[in-house]
């Protein structure tokens, strides 16, 4: 008999082990379809589906011919209990079948250009799987609905719009800790403010900024009234200017180009230009590379009366924005500003070297009825006046500015729950606090939104939910000076946070309308920003999610939604400066006291962001998106090849990295599709947008080192610029050594810094160094 289970146990090992096949739902390119995984049946619960009637032989000489074996009449009894022993195996299976399926449900095998890992699941019992641990897509999804719905948005907006929120000032030293309370109140597991000593730039109450009138004779005539003392450009340059008076639209360089084609040169006037379509520390550069003097910047009411968030703005009121080309504290670029800290005195390369001064409508009126000249484009046409606009030359102008810089401590505010699985890695969602004046669009309804989701996440985790990665939520100090408070912290945690913070979700800006949507982001989230937009319900279209809302309007969706980062968001930097995706999201347009609901809609949406990004197995980051980037940002390089040829060089050398990334791009997605589980080197693919930082320049000299989104020699943008010089012969290209032209030497060296930032990323995505070749 032992010798029999002896077999027995052989005939085990020998036949093939059970597998079972798992259908799960794949989003993505092969959404609708059902994928099959192959999983290896549990241990101890191999299947006797393959077992059949052992023959007992007796020992054979060696090279003896195969012969019937003869039956013992126990075997043949064990012959017979074969059938029972069959249906006994097929309920074994049957069990592990089920019970591999259901614990099997939460990964994914088959990820798409889409990751979907958390599962699908209506017909879960909440109560049975908090007690396991586990949860799934539609339970997180209606957990997270309920609490959110639970807390008071529209209060926490009033409430936070109505206090003061200077950075620096006694009012914000009074939120920072009562924000920090609200945190402390809540069940995180880590709560803590980080402080940082930066130079900002105020105005002096003793010595204000004037504008006064000058006569032909130079003699400084009658001031115009600067209704508004407080309000200034932060980081203009000090001193005095005199100039004539040009009107100049938004100051863009393609606005400052058609004014020199008119005949109105820029050099050595003062310009007048408007808020809007760029920054206005934008404004004061393109200025000064045209060589201006002096920049006035006035908020036209033809711009403003479709804007919601300033409808009330008076005519007597003047428009804030600072005018340093840049982030962080402009005094201590490319380090943390942190106190005791000694660093030699240096001032960022984004600090103009004109003079600028917001104006108001009504004083911008006065001015643009001096103009004389060209009549100016029915584009720059504004409503200020009964008849067109000029661009000028005008009268003279004498522009004094005495702002002051003053050290000055501000205060970032961190709440954080770990992560169960990664809690190295985190998940991150911050919004600026502070603002110049009263008001919500700019900070209160972020800092609101923010503190609405710490309270939901909170509850959630007391009701069974842990996140697989850390959520960090963070409130900003010195936003309004240039995501000072965000860049500070970036600084001073950079050889940390570009191996563990993962994503970046912003709450800046959040509510200027409820009409038109944007996203400004990373390519990398492109996809799964259109997987939550379906999951969220239109707050002006009822009975449409966000999605159908904008595909409503433009079947091309991400064209009518997706927006390059701007400078002047604290995401910016974590994407330029850091390498790290981030988001910034935007309602735009006709709001109608619908503030509220619009609030509540963008809390939906970025707290299902958060749940898919901290609970999903791998990152839903498709890297693949980048490749098509390459190829459109590239392909503006193909208009010059006949130029360079001409020259006798070449862009082959790109054009290769270019390929070389999207093969390694495609074959790493080919590998997460066909993944194991547990497969840990796929599982932590995190920092494909690192990889599109150069690591051939100085983060403390061009600290956004983003080959695409960056500044510097560096970037695509610069080396296109260069390459346009080659069409050229004019020296008011500004920026790109205008005045000598085309540089061979300077095009191969931008050349080399682009090429070997793509092929580093296409050799990263290439996995270990044995499959890495760069013989191109």
């Amino acid at each position: 008999m032992e010798r029999l289970w002896g077999l027995f146990q052989r005939a085990q090992q020998l036949s093939p082990r059970s597998s079972q096949t798992v259908y799960q739902r794949v989003e993505g390119p092969r959404k609708g379809h059902l994928e099959e995984e192959e999983e290896d049946g549990e241990e101890g619960a191999e299947t006797l589906a393959h077992f059949c009637p052992m023959e007992l032989r007796g020992p054979e000489p060696l090279g003896s011919r195969p012969r019937q074996p003869n039956l013992i009449p126990w075997a043949a009894a064990g012959r017979r209990a074969a059938p029972y022993l069959v249906l006994t195996a097929l309920l074994i299976f049957t069990g592990a079948f089920l019970l591999g399926y259901v614990a099997f449900r939460g990964s994914c095998q088959a990820c798409g250009d889409s990751v979907l890992v958390v599962s699908e699941d209506v017909n879960y019992e909440p109560d049975l799987d908090f007690h396991q641990g586990r949860l799934y897509w539609s339970d997180l999804q209606a957990m997270f609905l309920q609490f959110l719905g639970e807390g008071r948005l529209e209060d926490t907006i009033r409430q936070t719009s109505l206090r003061e929120r200077v950075a620096g000032s006694a009012g914000m030293a009074a939120l920072t800790q009562d924000i920090r309370a609200a945190l402390s109140r809540q069940k995180l597991d880590h709560v803590w403010t980080d402080t940082h000593y930066v130079g900002l730039q105020f105005p002096d109450p003793a010595h204000p900024n004037t504008l006064h009138w000058v006569d032909e004779a130079g003699k400084v005539g009658e001031q115009l009234p600067l209704e508004d003392p407080d309000v200034y450009c932060p980081y203009s340059a000090i001193g005095n200017v005199t100039g004539e008076l040009v009107y100049a639209h938004y100051g863009r360089p393609e606005d400052l180009q058609d004014l020199r084609a008119r005949g109105v040169d820029p050099v050595g006037r003062l310009l007048l230009v408007r808020v809007g379509v760029i920054s206005f520390a934008q404004k004061v550069t393109n200025a000064q590379d045209f060589g201006a003097q002096g920049v006035l910047i006035y908020p036209e009411p033809a711009d403003f009366s479709q804007d919601p968030p300033k409808p009330s703005l008076s005519s007597q009121q003047a428009v804030y924005g600072h005018v340093h080309l840049g982030t962080g504290d402009p005094y201590t670029p490319g380090f943390p500003s942190f106190n005791q800290t000694q660093f030699p005195p240096v001032a960022s390369s984004g600090l103009p070297s004109i003079p600028a001064q917001p104006i108001s409508a009504d004083i911008a009126s006065r001015l643009l009825r001096k103009l004389k000249g060209p009549v100016a484009p029915q584009e720059w046409q504004g409503s200020l006046l009964g008849s067109p606009y000029h661009l000028g030359p005008g009268p003279r102008l004498r522009l004094v500015v005495n702002n002051h810089r003053t050290s000055t401590p501000i205060n970032n505010i961190f709440g954080c729950i770990e992560g169960r699985s990664e809690p190295d890695h985190y998940v991150v969602i911050g919004a600026q606090r502070d603002a110049w004046g009263p008001g919500a669009a700019k900070s209160a309804v972020g800092t609101a939104i923010l503190l609405e989701l710490v309270r939901t996440f909170s509850s959630m985790v007391s009701n069974g939910f842990r996140p697989r990665r850390s959520l960090l939520f963070i409130s900003w100090d010195g936003g309004d000076f240039g995501s000072v408070g965000s860049t500070e912290w970036l600084e001073g945690y950079l050889s940390v946070l570009h191996l563990k913070a993962v994503v970046y979700v912003s709450l800046d800006n959040a509510v200027l309308g409820d009409d038109k949507f944007h996203a400004k982001t990373s390519p990398l989230l492109t996809s799964l920003i259109e997987s939550v937009l379906k999951q969220v319900d239109s707050p002006n279209h009822s009975g449409q999610t966000l999605y159908e809302q904008v595909v409503f309007t433009n079947p091309s969706w991400d064209a009518e939604v997706i927006r390059p980062l701007p400078m002047d968001s604290s995401a910016y930097s974590f994407t330029a400066f850091v390498g790290v995706p981030a988001v910034e999201f935007s309602f735009m347009e006709v709001l109608q006291g619908r503030l509220p609901a619009v609030a509540q809609a963008v809390a939906q949406l970025a707290g299902q962001l958060l749940i898919r990004l901290s609970h999903d197995r791998l990152l839903p980051l498709d890297f693949g998106r980048y490749g098509d980037v390459v190829l459109r940002h590239i392909g503006n390089l193909n208009e010059f090849s006949g130029d360079l040829k001409a020259r006798g060089l070449t862009l082959q050398w790109v054009y290769s990295a270019r390929g070389d990334y999207i093969r390694a791009a495609e074959k790493l997605r080919q590998e997460i599709y066909s993944s194991e589980e547990r497969d840990e080197r796929l599982t932590r693919m995190y920092n494909v947008e690192f990889y599109f930082l150069s690591q051939y320049v100085s983060p403390a000299d061009s600290p956004f080192r983003h080959i695409f989104m960056g500044r510097g020699d560096h970037t695509l943008g610069a080396l296109l610029d260069h390459l346009r010089l080659l069409r050229s012969n004019s020296s008011g290209t500004p920026g790109a050594t205008s005045s000598t032209g085309f540089q061979e030497s300077r095009f191969r060296r931008q050349l080399a810094l682009l090429t070997w930032t793509l092929q580093g990323a296409a050799n990263a995505l290439s996995g270990d160094v044995w499959n890495i070749d760069n013989n191109f």
